[in-house]
């Protein structure tokens, strides 16, 4: 008998507030964290302005040097929020400690502002004078994982998930899979992104990026919409803090929600290009893990990033697998494309969201295109019972992904369930 995995604890850092309670008042409000980036002017020939950083958190005031020592903005970012998981979780230095929590942590990349500042000497003047020597530390792929490791003293289970769109997601996966196997009692799981002039200028020469709402920032990004135009980036970080039902009790540990199933897949084909068949495949994979059928389904938490080829694709193949009457919604729309850690602030937004009664609406969706599939979207926030959500995401090289979770204690009659 697999054993059960429960979420113990939650934290994010977004554009729309610095905790999950925090961006939950923002969702309900309406208010959104995109703005115009003056700090892109140097980037000449950059079409797409828009960008939603996360302000109000000054991370090196709020670090001391020897903390952020070989830390850059991504890895202080995915801190900020593990720090929140952790404190409710409850989790003491001995357990930390014990070989028996383990650390699934990714971003699409790491530190590109400390990249940035190690490579200029480099490249403009070919010398190596004033380079520092732990800056690799700040800058190297799998930097949140490892220093969110050396910060609590983490000596069981570390995995990097650098898979861009769905990092976050598939930490929360590999987490769930490593505690339901009892290789870990506890993991600690997400993803976090920085905002950088890099990333807007990867998107732009894709073409994938929103350009005609540099005036408006606060109409754009726009999933599902007939008018959306391309994604806007943004940073974040989310973290929830995954462990075993018994283990949880056994401490008395509150349980915010439990992990029925995850899935992930690959469409083996093209690189940028989605794939409605992958899609719809971990979708129904994800299901049949929980052991759920899609009609058990109270609402799914779209990828949704604003793009037209995207959302449609996106659109039919949630489409076919829950038909037209389950709420859907994106939350893009708030904070722009977050990229490693969308997968874990929209699985711990949804978890908040659903606890506290209602499902978060989309953000800029006027008029749905009527291109895309005629589901249940969310235009409003609607009050609900349920207790059981969906959160897909989707990443470059046709990874996709698909959590179930259900919120609240495990109901009684279904303890001991396989």
């Amino acid at each position: 008998m697999r054993r059960r995995v429960v979420i113990t604890g939650s934290g994010v850092i977004t554009p729309i507030g610095a905790s999950v309670p925090d961006s939950l008042d923002s969702l309900k409000a309406g208010r959104g964290g995109v703005r115009f980036m003056p700090e892109f002017d140097h980037v000449k020939d950059l079409h797409g302005r828009l960008g939603a950083p996360v302000e109000g958190v000054d991370l090196l005031k709020h670090y001391d040097r020897k903390v952020r020592r070989t830390m850059g903005r991504v890895a202080l970012l995915a801190l900020h929020a593990t720090e929140q998981a952790v404190a409710e979780a409850g989790l003491g230095e001995a357990l930390l400690r014990s070989g028996r929590a383990g650390v699934a942590y990714g971003s699409t990349s790491g530190s590109s502002s400390e990249l940035e500042g190690f490579s200029g000497p480099l490249l403009l003047e070919g010398s190596m004078r004033g380079l520092k020597s732990n800056a690799f530390l700040r800058f190297m792929a799998h930097t949140c994982a490892a220093n969110l490791a050396k910060h609590y003293a983490i000596t069981g289970r570390v995995a990097s998930t650098c898979t861009a769109c769905t990092s976050g997601a598939q930490a929360i996966g590999e987490g769930y899979e490593l505690v339901r196997s009892g290789i870990q009692d506890v993991m600690i799981c997400g993803g976090a992104e920085e905002l950088h002039y890099i990333t807007a200028v990867t998107f732009d020469l894709l073409m994938a990026t929103s350009i005609h709402f540099n005036d408006t920032p606060d109409e754009s990004p726009r999933p599902f919409d007939e008018r959306r135009d391309g994604l806007v980036v943004g940073e974040a970080a989310g973290t929830l803090v995954l462990e075993e039902l018994e283990h949880a009790r056994a401490r008395g540990a509150s349980i915010l929600g439990e992990v029925l199933g995850y899935a992930s897949c690959c469409d083996g084909g093209h690189m940028t290009a989605p794939d409605p068949a992958g899609m719809r495949a971990v979708m129904e994979l994800s299901l049949a893990d929980a052991g759920i059928a899609a009609e058990d389904v109270g609402y799914v938490n779209a990828h949704g990033t604003g793009t037209p080829v995207g959302d449609l694709a996106e659109s039919r193949a949630t489409y076919e697998v829950f038909g037209g009457d389950v709420p859907v919604s994106s939350l893009k729309g708030f904070v722009g494309h977050t990229l490693g850690a969308c997968g874990a602030i929209e699985a711990a937004w949804c978890l908040g969201a659903l606890t506290r009664g209602f499902l978060p609406a989309g953000k800029n969706l006027d008029r749905v295109d009527p291109a895309c599939a005629p589901l249940d979207y969310l235009r409003e926030c609607r009050a609900t019972t349920e207790r059981v959500f969906v959160s897909n995401n989707f990443a470059f090289g046709g990874i996709n992904t698909s959590l179930v979770i259900r919120v609240g204690e495990p109901e009684a009659r279904e303890l001991g369930a396989g």
